[in-house]
C-alpha cells in the first residue's frame, strides 16, 4: 500500500520540488494551494507518471474550515496520512521598514506562515495518533534562514519563521512518545518565484561569497532532504534543524 503525503503549497517552487520527490519515492501525493484546480491539472498528471495517485485540494491553510477539508479530502481519497510537509508560505506583499510595517501585513504573513502550520500540524497529528496502520509518520516544516537572520524590511516574515522553528520543537517534544518525528528544514537562497524580484541582488551576494557554496539553491536540494527524513534511518531523530543553505549558517571571519 502506498503511503500518503500532504504538501501545502505543493504546486510551485520548493513545494513542487518536494511533491515530485515524494511521488518518485512512491508516495501518493495531496497538494494544497490557493490556485484553481485547472491551473494544476498538468502538475498532477506529471506526478502520476511515477505510478502514484494524486489529489489537489484548493485551500488556504490560515482558514480552519479549509484545513479540515484538506484532511477530510485526503482521508476520503487515501484513507491515511503518513507525511505532512508544511511548506505553504508568503512574503509580505510590500517590503517595508520595520518602523513602518503595518498590522495588516503582519497578520497576513503570520496567519499563513505560522498559524496555518501550527493548526494543520495539530489536526494531522491527532489523526496520525489514531491511525492504526504501521508507518513512519513525519511532520516537516519548511522554514527559512530568516528564522535567525535579520531583514529589517520584512520583519514580519522573519518573526513568522522564527516562531515556526519553535513550533517544530514543541511538536517534536509532544509527539515523540506517539512515534511521530518532526523536523525543520531551513532553506537558504533558493531560486523560486518568491526570490525572482531580488535576483540581481542575490546573484551579486552569492558571487561575492555570501555562501561557501557559491550557487543558488534549487527546489530539488530541499526535496532530497525531505525524502531522506521520511525514511527509517532518521527514526531516532526528532526536532532537528537541517540547514539547506549552501553553508550560509556558518559563522565566518
Amino acid at each position: 500500500m502506498n503511503k500518503c503525503a500532504i504538501i501545502t503549497g505543493g504546486a510551485r517552487g520548493i513545494g513542487l520540488g518536494i511533491s515530485k520527490a515524494l511521488a518518485a519515492d512512491g508516495y501518493n501525493v495531496v497538494i494544497s494551494g490557493i490556485r484553481p484546480p485547472e491551473d494544476v491539472a498538468g502538475i498532477l498528471n506529471e506526478l502520476e507518471q511515477y505510478g502514484v495517485k494524486t489529489r489537489y485540494v484548493q485551500s488556504n491553510v490560515s482558514v480552519r474550515e479549509d484545513r479540515e477539508n484538506l484532511l477530510a479530502e485526503t482521508l476520503k481519497c487515501f484513507g491515511r496520512v503518513d507525511v505532512l510537509v508544511n511548506n505553504a508560505g508568503v512574503a509580505p506583499k510590500q517590503r517595508m521598514d520595520l518602523l513602518e510595517t503595518t498590522e495588516e501585513s503582519f497578520d497576513y504573513v503570520m496567519d499563513i506562515n505560522l498559524k496555518g502550520s501550527f493548526f494543520l500540524s495539530q489536526l494531522v497529528a491527532n489523526h496520525m495518533i489514531s491511525q492504526e496502520i504501521a508507518t513512519l509518520p513525519r511532520i516537516i516544516n519548511v522554514s527559512s534562514i530568516s528564522a535567525d537572520t535579520s531583514s529589517v524590511n520584512r520583519g514580519e516574515y522573519c518573526v513568522s519563521k522564527a516562531a515556526l522553528a519553535m513550533v517544530t520543537q514543541l511538536f517534536a517534544d509532544r509527539l515523540a512518545e506517539e512515534g511521530i518525528r518532526v523536523f525543520e528544514i531551513r532553506p537558504g537562497i533558493i531560486k523560486t518565484d518568491m526570490t525572482s524580484v531580488v535576483t540581481a541582488k542575490y546573484e551579486k551576494l552569492i558571487a561575492d561569497g555570501l555562501t561557501p557554496i557559491r550557487r543558488w539553491g534549487r527546489p530539488e536540494d530541499i526535496a532530497g532532504v525531505v525524502v531522506s527524513l521520511c525514511r527509517k534511518e532518521f527514526d531516532f531523530c526528532t526536532g532537528n534543524v537541517i540547514n539547506v543553505d549552501g553553508g550560509f549558517h556558518i559563522r565566518r571571519l
